[in-house]
């Protein structure tokens, strides 16, 4: 029985050496903007020119607008951010700016996870290559 136990034991602390193996978020980040370059941080975005948004967990937002993607460094609750919950987000203007929040829900449970303070929003867009003549 000892035996057993000093088993079920060291099953457990490998399993969660395992289980505690960091993501590369920043690296994740660096793959979404890959060939684009960074321009002049903005206060605010047009809502209606986003395509679609994608969450970098404990990163940042990323919002779609075609030709430029949006990058958002929330000033605070960053480490709120998971990919898998939903973010809903409250405006009373046609803009999402730097001083609207973000709430995070689960998915599944629909309970609150966590609250985002927007950033600023860097536009990122695809470098331009020319033929050398």
């Amino acid at each position: 029985m000892r035996t057993l136990i000093t088993l079920l034991a060291g099953t457990l602390m490998l399993g969660g050496v395992a289980q505690a193996k960091p993501q590369d978020h920043e690296a994740e980040l660096a793959r979404a903007l890959h060939g684009r370059v960074a321009g002049a941080p903005v206060q605010c975005i047009d809502l209606h020119r986003i395509r679609s948004s994608r969450i970098i967990t404990d990163t940042a937002i990323i919002y779609d607008a075609g030709s430029v993607v949006y990058v958002n460094r929330p000033d605070n609750g960053a480490d709120q951010l998971n990919q898998w919950d939903t973010m809903v987000t409250r405006t009373s203007t046609s803009q999402l700016c730097n001083i609207d929040t973000v709430t995070m829900i689960d998915r599944a449970s629909h309970s609150f996870t966590g609250l985002v303070f927007l950033g600023d929003f860097v536009p990122y867009r695809r470098v331009q290559t020319g033929s050398a003549d």
